[in-house]
């Protein structure tokens, strides 16, 4: 049988921080009020003269380094992200002239925060039925090119950064199942809307942060018992989950559903914020990286974003 089988990793965040101290100065809001509420205590911010794909290009590189493979043995590159470079090309035929890969199938794909969960799935249907061999699926984005730094609900959450996997071929369990929803009734809920700002419309991220919230407890609910049922698996199987990371309290509420201690939940975002499709990428190489996910742990992705979309993913690192 062939499984796809995660065979290397990469991240990249850029150099810029910015502090919950740094939006004290601008915003009515502290320090402990930011943390109390999401956790996050920093997030990176893009370079001016920086585009999502450098970053992608940064954690691609990181990645087929990491999988002892050369930039051509890629042939397939899925790009999750919600801030492309331009309308097109996509973000991922960007990448592949940066990574000076040749005529491979590269295309973007759009589900915001679970963004790489359907890139993982779709690569996964790819190597599944032989039509790739090794998939970089890259999650990257710039969410604060989209953040209106006048509204104190959005302004805190939001970082960029870029995360990589190298999805190969491979005869031993790596990818068991992946789960993907929409639900595009609550559209308004979470959306891109424009805005005016000193005369000019931009457009900016509009949250309606009390009902997305419960939407996406409830909702990450339901898909962490249908991975499980579908897998025939009980709770304490899983060694780690490597969630999107959104809000701490999300994540804790993830944890209580599974009878699970925090400390076998990898946290980033009080180091990063709400990175969107980079979330979950950028979370399993620190936890490959810091020595937490070892060879033959059980994790459990998990995500929900704007759409609403929401999605999961259970792999045998």
């Amino acid at each position: 049988m062939i499984y796809s089988k995660i065979k290397g990793c990469g991240s990249y965040l850029p150099e810029k921080i910015l502090t919950n101290s740094d939006l004290e100065l601008t915003l009515d809001t502290t320090d402990e009020w930011i943390t109390s509420r999401t956790g996050i205590k920093k997030r990176h911010i893009i370079a001016k003269d920086q585009l999502t794909s450098d970053l992608a290009f940064e954690a691609a590189k990181n990645a087929i380094k990491d999988a002892n493979l050369q930039p051509n043995d890629i042939d397939l590159i899925i790009v999750a992200t919600t801030t492309p470079d331009k309308v097109f090309p996509s973000t991922a035929c960007i990448l592949q002239k940066k990574l000076k890969i040749k005529e491979c199938p590269a295309f973007d794909i759009q589900a915001v925060c679970s963004g790489f969960i359907y890139a993982l799935s779709i690569a996964d249907k790819f190597i599944k039925t032989n039509s790739a061999k090794n998939v970089l699926v890259v999650g990257a984005d710039a969410m604060s090119r989209i953040t209106d730094y006048s509204d104190r609900s959005n302004a805190i959450l939001w970082g960029d950064g870029s995360g990589a996997v190298i999805l190969s071929s491979s005869n031993k369990e790596g990818i068991l199942s992946t789960h993907i929803h929409a639900q595009g009734e609550y559209e308004d809920l979470l959306h891109v809307t424009k805005k005016e700002q000193a005369g000019v419309f931009k457009e900016t991220i509009d949250m309606r942060g009390n009902q997305v919230f419960k939407m996406a407890v409830n909702t990450l609910d339901m898909i962490v018992d249908e991975t499980l049922s579908s897998n025939k698996l009980a709770k304490e199987d899983i060694d780690w989950v490597v969630p999107h990371q959104a809000n701490i309290r999300i994540l804790e509420a993830t944890a209580k559903k599974l009878n699970m201690s925090m400390d076998k939940v990898i946290v980033t975002i009080d180091e990063q914020g709400n990175t969107s499709a980079a979330s979950i990428p950028l979370a399993l190489d620190y936890g490959i990286k810091e020595k937490k996910i070892k060879s033959g742990h059980l994790i459990l992705m998990e995500a929900f974003g704007g759409g609403f979309t929401w999605g999961s993913a259970l792999i045998r690192i």
